[in-house]
């Protein structure tokens, strides 16, 4: 009887966990004059192609960033640069990205967050770049595409809403 009381009180606590409503933040990236990045490219890859992947990877990314703001909030990105981790470089009658320390991920953009009635709680510009981007641990991003970017992104995030994000 203890065991069978103790296994509803578990299910009812998951179905409580499951039904509650998560309203997380959102975002809205813009991506200013990407002709002019640093490095957008692929290489052998439609290059158009390539950019509309990397728009949308870094459009998820920072809305997964985003789901950790507040209820309410949104957060802004407007991208002025970018310069992925690596070089490409002509190997033969291919190009291919070669990635070495020396070759390390960038990003520059300016970012707002609002609340709910649209007033805007913070922002800044950011120059982001990794010089040490070889040396960490990438285990948590596994196969994901960009995950050195993943990575500068995240740590960015972490170091700039420790105090909005230890509140919730």
């Amino acid at each position: 009887m203890k065991k069978v009381t103790h296994l509803i009180a578990i299910l009812g606590a998951c179905l409580v966990v499951l039904t509650t409503p998560a309203i997380a933040g959102e975002s809205e990236v813009t991506w200013t004059n990407p002709e002019k990045y640093r490095d957008i490219d692929e290489g052998n890859r439609v290059k158009s192609k390539f950019k509309e992947q990397v728009f949308r990877e870094f459009g998820k990314h920072f809305n997964k960033l985003a789901a950790k703001l507040p209820e309410g909030q949104k957060l802004m990105v407007e991208v002025t640069d970018l310069d992925l981790a690596g070089d490409v470089r002509v190997g033969g009658i291919n190009e291919v990205r070669i990635v070495k320390s020396i070759y390390f991920p960038r990003m520059e953009f300016n970012y707002q967050v609002l609340d709910s009635t649209g007033s805007e709680v913070q922002k800044g510009s950011v120059n982001l770049k990794d010089m040490n981007f070889m040396n960490g641990t990438n285990l948590r991003y596994g196969n994901k595409s960009f995950a050195y970017e993943r990575r500068m992104l995240d740590e960015w995030f972490n170091k700039t809403f420790t105090t909005t994000l230890a509140k919730n």
